[in-house]
């Protein structure tokens, strides 16, 4: 299944400055691990032991994947998928 990932501006260093690229898999896992073998480093600032960093974001189709099974979810041909670094902060 091809589908296109969204890259977020701190991360396009990885992918030669692209802000789309396009990732493989029936997964979002296995479609993370395919953009680490085109984008090494990539895997390590979106996925730690238990799942995905904490303070990223990821959307496919516009759905959070931490209500539909993370790296276990689904991804069909054309889906799209964004990551988004979590932003904090506030006035105090």
């Amino acid at each position: 299944m091809a589908v296109e990932v969204k890259i977020p501006t701190i991360l396009r260093t990885y992918t030669g400055g692209e802000k789309t690229v396009t990732g493989n898999g029936g997964t979002l896992g296995q479609v993370i691990d395919d953009l680490e073998s085109r984008h090494a480093g990539l895997k390590d600032r979106l996925v730690e032991a238990d799942g995905l960093r904490r303070f990223v974001n990821v959307y496919i189709n516009d759905e959070d994947v931490r209500f539909s099974g993370g790296l276990d979810a689904t991804v069909s041909d054309n889906d799209v998928v964004v990551v988004l670094p979590a932003v904090a902060g506030g006035s105090r």
